[in-house]
This record gives C-alpha cells, structure tokens and sequence, in this order.
C-alpha cells in the first residue's frame, strides 16, 4: 500500500492506492477532510475498430456516505444519477478526455464513487484529481496529470476550497483544472464579479493546485504500473501528401462557405471526389484519409485566420454573428421568446407555477429545493439528424445546468416572488453556442412573463487559434470553429460583471494576456448583445401574464394555522372545494397564506374565506354574530366561523332583563361590540355598548348618506 498526503487549505488531502480494488488497472482512494471518493480506471484488453476515444466517466454518490437509506421503492441507487452527479461526471470526463493519446481504441472506463460525505466538503474536486491519480498509476497511457481546485471569494478576498458554508456567502464558485503548465478546464458561477477579478481568481487557482500535481507524481512513482506498449497510429506519408493535393482546391471552397448546411454538404462532396480519384488505394482505408483530410482542414481554416483574419462566414475575429429576437411569440404560455444568432436559434418559453411546485432534489448528503429551473432540450432536427428520444442527455443536462447558473444570480427569491419559476430552452437550429442563446432567450422569456429578474443577462462562446506567438481570439465561434480551435470559453453576465462561465483549453501557453483579452472581448460583446436585446424588450412586464396563476397574500397569526387547516385538513379543503381551481400555500412558522389561482374572482374568494376562518376578535369592534346558545345567565354568539363569545345579561340591554330569552333565543342575529378579552382568550360581547354605539353614529351616517346624493 502507497500513501501520499498534503495539507490544502487547512484539511487533509490523501491518494491512497494498493490497499482496495487491487483488479482494476488503477484504483486510488482519496480523502479529503471527512470525504473519501474511490476512483477506478480500467482498459478493455482489444481496441474496437471505431473513429473516436471509447472513453465513458461515471460517477456515484452512494447514499451510505452520508447515513441515509435511498428514499426509492427498492431502497437502493438506481437510474442513470442525478442532476449532480451527471454534472460531476462532465466534470471529471472533459479534463482528462484531451490527455489520452491519439488513435486510444481501447474501451476505458473510470468510475468514481463517493463512499463519505463531509457535509462541507463537495467531492468533486477530489472526485477528478483522483480521476487524474488512477489513471497516472494504471498501465494506460495518459498525458497527465490534472487536479482541481475549488476558488471563492468573501470579504475581498480569494478562498481556496471554501467549505460548503463559506460558498452560501461567497461571491464566486468556480472549479479549477490544471496541469504542471495550464490551465485546461473552468466551470462556476459568479454574483456579477468583474472579468479582471475571474482572471485573478483563475491564475490562484492554478498555482494553488501544483501540491496535488507533485502528490501524483509521487504516488506514481512510488505505485505506478509500467504503461501499456501503444504507439499512435503510423502515419503514411505519401498518402497524406496525396490527400492534401488531391483536396486543397475543394477544402479552401469548403472553408470559405458561409451556410453551415451548404457547407458540410460540400465537405462530403469533396471526401467523395478524393475517395474515387484515388481509387483502389482508398479501399480499405476510408478512415485513415478521413483523418488526413480533416486534419488539412484544420490547417487550412487556422491559416486562413491567423494570415487573413477571416473566418469561414468572413466574418472578423471580434465580430458577433447578426442578431434577431422576438417576445410573445406564444399566446398561452405565461413568457416566451425566440432568440436568434446567425445559425443558432433558441425559442425559451417561461411558466410560473405555486411555490408546491418547485423541485425538490434528493441527494445523499442533503434535501434540496429548487425555485428557478432551466431545462434544455437539443432536439436532433436543430442540427438536421435522425435520432431516437430517449431522455435529456448528459449534455443536454449540462447546458441547461450552465444557463440556469447564469440567470440564477438574477432570479428574485421566492420571499421577493412567491413564484416557482421553469424556463424550457428548445433548441431550433444549431451551428455553436446554442447555450449561451438560451440564456440570452431565457432572459426575454423571464422578462416577458414579468418576473421581475434584477438585471438583463447575455452569454458568449469565444475561441482560442494559437501558433506559436500568432493568437487569434474569436467572439461567437461557430461549430466548426469549436472544433477545430484550441479553446472552448463560454461567458455570462451582465452590464456589472460575470455570473457564469464554463472553459476547456486544448493547448498550454495561455497567459494572463490571453486570458485578459478574451475576457476583455467576452464583455464587449456581451454589453453589444444586451443592448440588442434591449431594443427588444427593456425590462420586465409590469403585469403577469392573464393565463399565469394569480397570487394574493393573506397574514393570519401562526397560532390560527391549526384552525385554517381544520381537523384531518377538513377546512383548507374545504375552501378549495368551494373555490375551485385554487391552490394554498401556508407557511406555518409565520402565518403567511399564499392562495394562487388561474382566477382573480376564485382566488378573491379563497382570501376572504380564509379571513373569515382566521379572524380574530378586536376589543371596541363590533359584529354582527349568531346566537348558538342561550343559558340562564347569558347567550353565546358566534362572532365569524370558529369564534364565540359570551354576552352577560347584564350586557343584554340598557334596562334589567330578568329572562334572557325575551331578548334573544338561538339563531338569531345580533350586533355585539367586544367589550374585553381575558387572559384564557375568552370574548366578553355586549349588546347594550353595541346598541348605544349604534344610535350615537345613526345621524352620523344620514347626513353622510345625505351629503352624498
């Protein structure tokens, strides 16, 4: 067994390998304060014949690790993971997927499950170092390796690893991978920091992060397995040459295509002209000149970039594609709007729902309640394809995940909007950046349904094209762009500052200048799509939509909650049976009664019945109550529902009664003034105050009813 350790930010961090999971090629056990993740990595023993890395990450975390038993029928984990930990395998997959050497066939498969739970310790930084560690020791070959790291920031300064309590008053939260070199992955959120405070936070990061890279080393070196013999593929040179002659003309028409369908179109008509020219040498071979003949569009389109600056539509590196939206483009939904970028369309519809509604998420180390959810949905028509619908993929989960971080800092809280608040991003058409659409798309939607969000929030994909010392920063990349540059950085924010971002870097070498200017672009474009935006819709709707549920506010003394709920329920369903399409929310620590219906008149309704139920008695008022019962001694009247009070008789009238049934007998109706309420809550009514009062604002009331006509 092999053990290495360092302190980070004042807890124990630990890789431990040689001790469990001996059968796998790479097993290290990591702890981290109270958490300990298991990481597992191993490698099929026969490449698969395919044309990409078979590489699949899960990651679990196990209900024992934080003392509970699964709340599902079979008490056990089930399904394909949560919301959370989908995002964490994302997380632990994009650093490492760049490190494994080109032409890796060999199904590989890391696995990481989380076996304690500190409460104030998030395990996936831990999770993807020892991602990182496993593969380092494993006999499979990996260009590492990586760590990560946890950055936040309170009172002004830059916090490493903030525990989980730090993070609820911290304003940023961004995870942090990096290698010896560079920076390669960023994923958080941040309460409208300033980009020069993100640049800061991310160069803290990295050098905070070098201890964990120096304990992997040293794990390896102490526990590493000799690595597999894997050459990449030979290359063939004479056949690559062939293939950049025979396709040079076609591949510059292809890189100088604006439209991404007639673009791609042309691709395949080029691969297919190269294919039969060279004839019975390409038999065989079709996925080796594939190879080469992306390869040369690569070159040709970086080139054209780095020599002309023109990009495949000719548009300039800071030039943002044109841009369309619109607002209320659905007649029955609460907010909607289409929000257009070149190629890339998103239509964003919002919905308002009662505070019932909101989602609650059962996760092992806590219970959490969601007011403000974004889906996104990325149909296989946006993109022209056929495929079959099985569920939101990982990464549909994680755009949606990167789009409702950047609206969340802006989304009212439920004690300000007592609402809950889905926005539904469907993606139209696609050609890159579709998840920054969505959150500009989000944003009229929220705008137009008329929650009232704090500030207007856009989002930016840039791209990254280095050789050398000639870099390149892109605003708006396109697809192809994505995919054939060195960088993948998606910003967020508003007019004040970023609120989310998401970075995969493929190359080392960015500096702080790089990382400067990108974000310095990021922000101009930013402010330029707002302003965009803004012609479209400035604010947000004064009024609710007419089909968005109606909610009144009702305060009534958490001590009447009981009798509001009535016995087994009977009167709060009672008064939604009378109501009808009503919903009521109570909160019984503060007696606030939310009642939220598609009606105005039936939610009216509910508010005064629920008054009505929980009233209480007020000494000099008076009332116009019900005789329940007459006794020797008095009458008791009911004042409103549930409530009664005595009248004396001596309270009766203003002359001696000797019977109280000459003045009143049971079911009558009688105006009583409450003249005192005694420590045990009991009411003292008068009928003679209540009949004095009468006749003294009797003139009163004429001469008023008088000067009115």
């Amino acid at each position: 067994m092999q053990r290495v350790e360092r302190e980070i930010a004042g807890r124990k961090f630990s890789l431990e390998t040689g001790k469990v999971a001996k059968q796998a090629h790479g097993a290290v056990w990591a702890s981290y304060g109270d958490t300990v993740v298991l990481v597992t990595v191993v490698a099929a023993e026969e490449p698969k014949e395919m044309d990409f890395l078979p590489l699949s990450v899960e990651y679990q975390e196990m209900y024992y690790a934080a003392g509970r038993i699964p709340g599902s029928y079979f008490r056990r984990e089930v399904g394909k993971g949560s919301e959370k930990e989908i995002i964490t395998a994302r997380l632990i997959d994009r650093p490492i997927r760049p490190l494994f050497p080109k032409g890796w066939r060999y199904e590989t498969q890391v696995m990481a499950t989380v076996l304690s739970m500190d409460p104030e310790v998030d395990p996936d930084i831990v999770a993807i170092t020892a991602a990182s560690a496993a593969l380092e020791i494993s006999p499979i070959p990996f260009n590492g390796p990586v760590a990560a790291v946890r950055v936040g920031r309170i009172n002004d300064q830059f916090v490493l690893n903030p525990s989980a309590s730090q993070l609820k008053e911290s304003t940023l939260n961004l995870v942090v991978v990096g290698s010896e070199e560079a920076i390669v992955m960023v994923e958080g959120m941040a309460k409208e920091v300033p980009e020069e405070l993100v640049k800061e936070a991310l160069f803290f990061a990295h050098e905070h992060l070098k201890p964990l890279l120096e304990m992997q080393k040293e794990l390896r070196a102490a526990a590493g397995k000799p690595k597999m013999a894997f050459e990449e593929p030979p290359v063939d040179e004479a056949l690559k040459a062939k293939v950049r002659e025979l396709a040079r003309a076609g591949l510059e028409e292809v890189i100088t295509t604006p439209r991404k369908v007639e673009r791609n179109q042309k691709r395949k008509e080029v691969f297919r002209a190269l294919l039969a020219e060279l004839g019975e040498e390409a038999l065989g071979r079709e996925g080796e000149i594939k190879e080469y003949f992306e390869e040369y569009e690569k070159e040709l389109l970086r080139t054209r970039l780095l020599k002309e600056g023109l990009r495949i539509d000719g548009r300039r590196p800071e030039e943002i594609r044109p841009i369309w939206a619109e607002v209320s483009v659905l007649p029955r939904t609460h907010g909607s709007a289409i929000f257009t970028r070149g190629e890339t369309q998103v239509l964003t519809v919002a919905t308002l729902g009662s505070p019932e509604e909101e989602q609650r998420i059962d996760m092992p180390g806590e219970e959490v309640f969601k007011h403000f959810i974004l889906h996104y949905n990325f149909p296989p028509y946006c993109v022209g394809e056929v495929r079959p619908l099985r569920g939101p993929s990982r990464r549909e989960i994680g755009h949606g995940m990167l789009a409702e971080r950047a609206l969340s800092p802006v989304v009212p809280q439920e004690e300000e909007f007592p609402y809950t608040i889905r926005v539904v991003s469907d993606v139209l058409e696609s050609n890159g950046s579709s998840s920054m659409a969505t959150v500009c798309g989000a944003t009229l939607s929220l705008m137009d349904a008329g929650v009232p969000i704090k500030d207007m929030v856009a989002g930016i994909a840039m791209g990254l094209v280095k050789e050398g010392d000639q870099v390149v920063i892109l605003t708006d990349i396109l697809g192809d762009e994505d995919r054939m540059g060195d960088m993948d950085f998606k910003v967020a924010g508003t007019e004040k500052g970023v609120t989310a971002l998401q970075m995969d870097i493929k190359i080392t070498g960015i500096t702080r200048e790089i990382m400067a200017q990108a974000l310095a672009q990021a922000r101009a474009a930013r402010l330029e799509i707002l302003a965009k935006m803004r012609t479209v819709l400035d604010k947000p709707r004064e009024k609710l939509s007419v089909y968005a549920p109606k909610v009144l506010t009702v305060e009534i003394s958490p001590d009447k909650v009981r009798d509001l709920i009535g016995p087994g329920g009977k009167t709060i369903k009672g008064i939604i049976a009378a109501c009808g399409e009503v919903k009521i929310d109570i909160d019984d620590k503060t007696g606030l009664v939310r009642i939220y219906s598609s009606s105005a008149e039936a939610a009216e309704k509910a508010a005064q019945m629920v008054k009505e139920v929980t009233q209480e008695a007020e000494v000099g008022k008076l009332y116009l109550g019900r005789v329940t019962r007459v006794a020797d001694f008095g009458a008791f009247v009911e004042i409103f529902p549930g409530t009664e009070g005595l009248i004396h008789i001596s309270q009766l009238d203003s002359r001696r009664v000797k019977n109280v049934a000459d003045i009143l007998k049971e079911g009558d109706e009688v105006l009583v003034k409450v003249i005192d309420i005694d420590k045990m809550g009991r009411i003292k009514l008068s009928r003679k105050a209540a009949l004095s009062e009468s006749i003294k604002e009797r003139p009163e009331r004429e001469t008023s009813e008088g000067d009115k006509a």
